[in-house]
């Protein structure tokens, strides 16, 4: 019995000891409970924020990555969002007239060795070849090129700005993968060329690209500025690397872009010629500056050869002053006369009727001398009698941004005929092939 009752009370003081800890450990435990269950919550959200952070900082590698290697890798791979353009959808009309953004290439990163200012001298496509090699002796030394600075003190006293002729912004971005190039100097720079702190040269004719490495790029580490006055056939055209060849292409074919009010003029020209059928241009390099500077007086009376010499020997940077006019002729250096590029049309069969388009400046001798060519191809046109007036009165007294009319009229002609090889007809027999 007393075992009973031992038992009895052991088993109820079991129970009042279970429920006293139960009473002062229930606070504990679920303050326990609560704590694991905003630490479980902290942890989940830390989770979510770091996935967050690492998604959006894969994507943005892959953004600039698309950027810089996309154009290239994808270049020759069909895309999945592109169709052939009898499965495009029609497009509404005012959504038409937006334009498609423009893809820049990478820009080139590399240590600046210096800054090149550059001086053209010349006529328009003398200037344009002579940009091409500038570019690519700019990108072979490192340097950052200045855009060029057009010629304003020739013959044909043109006060164009490179920007009046060229689209100068997509100079600029089309070459970035390329060469760093400014529409001016930095404001510090420019202080120290104001202070005279700067070197400007005359580089050797036709030098190959070892001369610019090794005698210029020292120059423009040393006074940090280097100024090259004169451009005109600076660079060889032979055996350099072939990088330097296609960059000088790639400048002159590419970059050099004609402002959207001489394109836009050239197209007009090009549409009302085509509306009357076929045309070909004539190049006719028979200024009074080309017969000056070459001597070539063929044709021409006492006093016409007495002017141009004259003429020759005003300008001092024309080297040669003494020439024998008969002998540069049968050396085949002179330009074909008027009179003579008549007989070779007929030679070679060009139709009589046909459109030829005059892309040259004033005919030296005006009318006596055109006369054989208009006798027998009277269908003779040029800008001016194609346009009216007003078209052109912003064109007039700017030489260069008339031939680069003639030039985009060149490009787009049946035939085009030079009657000189001379820069023009080089370039455009390039830009045409």
């Amino acid at each position: 019995m007393c075992r009973v009752e031992e038992t009895s009370g052991k088993c109820d003081y079991r129970k009042q000891w279970e429920m006293k800890i139960k009473m002062f450990g229930e606070g504990k435990v679920e303050k326990l409970k609560n704590s694991m269950v905003s630490r479980s919550r902290m942890k989940l959200w830390m989770i979510r924020a770091l996935t967050t952070i690492l998604i959006w900082t894969c994507f943005a590698h892959l953004m600039t990555l698309g950027e810089i290697f996309g154009p290239k890798l994808l270049k020759g791979w069909p895309s999945c969002f592109i169709h052939s353009t009898s499965e495009l959808p029609l497009v509404a009309p005012e959504l038409s007239s937006i334009p498609p953004k423009l893809i820049l290439p990478p820009k080139r990163l590399y240590k600046n060795n210096g800054y090149l200012m550059v001086s053209c001298n010349g006529g328009l496509n003398q200037m344009r070849a002579a940009i091409c090699d500038m570019v690519a002796i700019a990108r072979y030394l490192n340097v950052t090129l200045i855009v060029p600075e057009l010629d304003k003190t020739s013959f044909w006293n043109d006060p164009s700005e490179f920007k009046d002729i060229f689209d100068v912004d997509h100079f600029i971005t089309s070459l970035r993968d390329e060469v760093r190039i400014l529409k001016e100097l930095p404001p510090r720079v420019q202080h120290r060329v104001d202070q005279g702190m700067f070197l400007s040269m005359q580089p050797i004719s036709w030098s190959d690209i070892s001369y610019y490495a090794h005698q210029i790029l020292p120059l423009v580490q040393k006074h940090k500025v280097v100024q090259l006055n004169k451009t005109d056939a600076r660079l060889a055209n032979n055996n350099l690397p072939p990088e330097i060849q296609k960059l000088r292409c790639r400048v002159n074919f590419n970059a050099l872009k004609f402002t959207s009010q001489i394109e836009e003029l050239g197209r007009r020209v090009v549409k009302i010629l085509r509306e009357k059928g076929p045309f070909l241009v004539l190049h006719l390099r028979y200024e009074m500056d080309m017969l000056a500077f070459s001597g070539c007086t063929h044709g021409c009376n006492s006093d016409e050869e007495e002017e141009l010499t004259r003429m020759r020997y005003a300008y001092p940077w024309w080297k040669e002053k003494v020439i024998n006019s008969e002998m540069k002729r049968k050396e085949g250096l002179c330009p074909l006369t008027p009179e003579e590029t008549a007989l070779v049309l007929r030679a070679l069969g060009i139709d009589c009727n046909v459109q030829i388009y005059i892309a040259a400046g004033e005919i030296y001798g005006g009318e006596r001398r055109m006369a054989p060519l208009a006798e027998a191809f009277p269908n003779l046109v040029r800008k001016e009698t194609l346009l009216v007036r007003s078209d052109l009165k912003f064109f007039q007294n700017h030489s260069s941004q008339m031939a680069a009319l003639d030039y985009l009229v060149s490009l787009e002609s049946d035939i085009f005929v030079p009657t000189y090889d001379g820069n023009m007809a080089k370039v455009v027999e390039g830009h045409r092939r």
